[in-house]
């Protein structure tokens, strides 16, 4: 059923065949009620409204609510329209289901503090975005992303990253999950059957892969990055700025053998997830820079405004470009634009950099609290991967069962992240967690780790 013209309440999907159809009416209202799809207080639509849509009269609308009135299913409010009565909550066959239960002290590792999304700018951005956008910008996108955003990406890409890139080099995507997907999907298109990832790695990521069908072989990481020497397959995923999780930066002998493998006809996708978020050493250009033919460069907002956007880009190899055009046009036709326009306006008042300035002065605050913290409580423990981005690699004293450390942990409110959890063959045991401090107050990280080491103790 579908109204149109009316503002008479909202819409009601009813469908009546031949027969006793207020007796239809009813049982189907009924229905709806039980199973939460009307929930208490939800408005019903006006007997009139319902009356032409259904293509009944009035009369039966208003006998079939007069019934379940009577019933309690729905309540009237004098010139207020009906309602569904609060009996619907104990009536309803099948409860909603509890949501997962919020911990006090997450360290949840590469969430950014959401708490500190720059709402008045982003607003701001936004209705100077509707104000000025020409009538053009509310059609189907551009499936590249729009034109306006690709040139301030290359212009950002260039002069902060050392990213080789053009607005014609450009995709912008839903997030980098969605990245990695487009490439999955062109990578396999290609003849491509297997690419290496990072062990450990970003399990997400690796999901995503395999789904595009691609087979996956885990390459080791050591103090030095990734294991180059080791790859055997012809692409590879690689964090090289800011090795997820452990925190390494590839070495200078590592990138310049990856480099010399790309060339020699690997394909590389870098990974530059956090890598604007530095601390103690100076900024470390883009792998990309130093062979753009052979790597593809993905970056995304979601550490340094909020994942909740889905803005994420790749820079892209001339031979890998059309395909993936080719499957952005396959899977949505192109990302929303308004978002897009704001970001570029963003970008293009220098907003983008200054918001990115206070979040890395507030995220080093909170890095040197987790480690003031973990020195008090835990002094055995070892840190590392604390030079860049969000998290931290906390080596534990000795191995601990990794499931009873998190369950141990979360009764008392303090949600932790084995590193196991990233493996690609996860081990039962751990001997490091991996713990984001970005979206954790000082006094939170302080109060968290101080639990976290008791429950250390206790098991």
């Amino acid at each position: 059923m579908t109204k149109t013209g009316t503002s008479y309440g909202p819409e009601l999907l009813v469908e009546l065949r031949g027969g006793r159809r207020r007796s239809q009416l009813e049982d189907r209202l009924r229905g709806l009620v039980r199973d939460g799809t009307l929930a208490s207080g939800a408005r019903l639509p006006s007997s009139r409204s319902l009356a032409g849509d259904l293509g009944v009269s009035r009369r039966l609308i208003v006998d079939a609510y007069a019934q379940l009135l009577a019933e309690g299913y729905l309540f009237a409010r004098r010139g207020g329209g009906t309602y569904v009565g609060g009996a619907a909550a104990t009536i309803s066959a099948s409860p909603a289901p509890r949501a997962p239960r919020a911990l006090p002290f997450d360290f949840f590792p590469g969430t950014p503090d959401l708490a500190s999304f720059p709402r008045a700018l982003w607003s701001r951005a936004l209705r100077e975005v509707l104000r000025t956008a020409p009538a053009g910008a509310f059609a189907y996108p551009d499936a590249r992303g729009a034109p306006e955003l690709r040139r301030q990406l290359a212009a950002y890409l260039r002069r902060v990253r050392g990213v080789v890139a053009e607005p014609d080099s450009i995709v912008v995507c839903a997030g980098a999950t969605q990245g990695l997907a487009l490439l999955g999907r062109a990578l396999a298109a290609r003849g491509v059957g297997a690419i290496d990832v990072e062990d450990p790695g970003l399990a997400p990521h690796r999901a995503v892969l395999a789904y595009a069908g691609l087979r996956l072989h885990g390459v080791g990481v050591d103090e030095q990055g990734l294991d180059v020497h080791a790859l055997r397959a012809p692409v590879v995923l690689s964090t090289p700025a800011h090795q997820f999780p452990t925190g390494v930066a590839l070495s200078p002998a590592r990138r310049g053998a990856l480099i010399a493998w790309a060339r020699s006809g690997g394909i590389v996708i870098e990974d530059d997830y956090d890598a604007e978020y530095r601390y103690d050493r100076a900024p470390l250009g883009a792998l990309q820079g130093l062979a753009p033919e052979r790597i593809v460069y993905m970056g995304t907002v979601s550490k340094t405004l909020a994942p909740a956007l889905r803005l994420a880009w790749l820079v892209l190899p001339a031979e890998l470009l059309a395909d993936v055009i080719r499957a952005k046009v396959l899977d949505d036709l192109g990302s929303a634009t308004l978002e897009q326009l704001a970001l570029a306006r963003l970008l293009e008042s220098a907003d983008y950099d200054r918001q990115l300035r206070k979040a890395r002065k507030r995220n080093r605050g909170r890095r040197d609290a987790l480690l003031g913290a973990l020195a008090r409580e835990l002094p055995e423990a070892r840190v590392g991967g604390i030079s860049a981005g969000l998290h931290a690699l906390v080596r534990l004293p000795r191995q601990v069962e990794a499931q009873r450390l998190r369950a141990a942990a979360a009764e008392r409110g303090v949600g932790v992240y084995p590193l196991s959890d990233h493996q690609v063959e996860p081990r039962t045991q751990t001997d490091a967690l991996v713990l984001g401090y970005a979206n954790v107050s000082e006094p939170a990280i302080a109060e968290g780790v101080r639990r976290l080491a008791a429950v250390l103790e206790d098991i």
